[in-house]
């Protein structure tokens, strides 16, 4: 196995590259808690798996035969490669980060309206200033991501099937593809969130409308004080009727992701190699 790596450096560290940039922006891998040796080591160990199975005279990967040296020596056209691989990592994980931040969108859209506006901690998922509810939703997602296997479907299928589909060679000639893939997950994510957050937002109106006309009715009531409880109280209840329609949505959210990100691969159809 050792002498192999050795004979083949040159695409294990493509593989490795690609593989240790899509780890560092996956969710969850991408956190600070998670030790940088952890990340470095499973991208090493997913590049033995997975280099063994591509071939230069085939596939994705056969763009690169003409541009690797048989010395296997570094110059500038193999850096410009490994630049490649991780801008593809990058922009995998950029995607599923981009499912995940529909949740955590839909969080703030409700949060003012419950009381929490002023309640933003920092989130160690997503690593931003990011409201209670907005973490609350974010993690209950991803538990449904890792109990439903996407977790494992994201690197076995997701993973596996870039290396027979795309290099850094498909980055150039299918750019505008890649810009419209983006754009589409970016309008997908703002719509998740505001399917996510519609039910509790409506709920939520319908509660302040109604303490607007009793204050009006009865300017001596001092609905401002209890408007509050009334709201939270409320928003938790929802929250729990909705539960597992939130976790049916999830996990329909992700299996619709994965199914555009493998027809993205197969558009591409190996990128140069094609």
């Amino acid at each position: 196995m050792l002498q192999e790596i050795l004979a083949r450096a040159p695409v294990y560290l493509l593989v490795a590259v690609r593989c240790f940039a899509f780890i560092m922006t996956l969710p969850l891998f991408s956190s600070r808690t998670v030790s940088r040796i952890a990340k470095v080591t499973l991208a090493i160990y997913f590049a033995c798996l997975i280099a063994p199975r591509l071939s230069a005279s085939s596939g994705a990967f056969s763009v690169y035969a003409t541009f690797l040296t048989p010395e296997g020596t570094f110059n500038l056209i193999f850096i410009l490669l490994l630049i490649g691989e991780g801008l593809i990592g990058i922009i995998m994980g950029f995607f599923i980060n981009m499912i995940f931040s529909a949740f955590s969108t839909a969080g703030q859209f409700f949060a003012f309206q419950m009381g929490f506006a002023a309640s933003e901690v920092y989130d160690a998922l997503s690593q931003v200033e990011n409201p209670l509810m907005g973490q609350y939703l974010n993690l209950v997602a991803m538990l449904v991501f890792m109990q439903t296997g996407c977790f494992r479907t994201l690197f076995s299928d997701g993973l596996l099937a870039s290396f027979d589909h795309m290099s850094a060679i498909s980055i150039v000639e299918h750019n505008e593809e890649m810009v419209k893939f983006l754009l589409m997950g970016l309008t997908k994510l703002f719509r998740d969130a505001i399917i996510i957050a519609l039910p509790l937002m409506g709920t939520l109106f319908l509660i302040n409308v109604a303490m607007g006309i009793l204050a009006k009715a009865s300017p001596q009531m001092n609905l401002l004080a209890e408007g509050f409880p009334v709201l939270i109280l409320t928003s938790f209840f929802v929250l729990t009727v909705l539960l597992p329609y939130f976790i049916n949505f999830a996990d329909s959210s992700f299996a619709i992701a994965f199914q555009s990100l493998g027809n993205f691969f197969r558009s591409l159809g190996g990128g140069g190699g094609s």
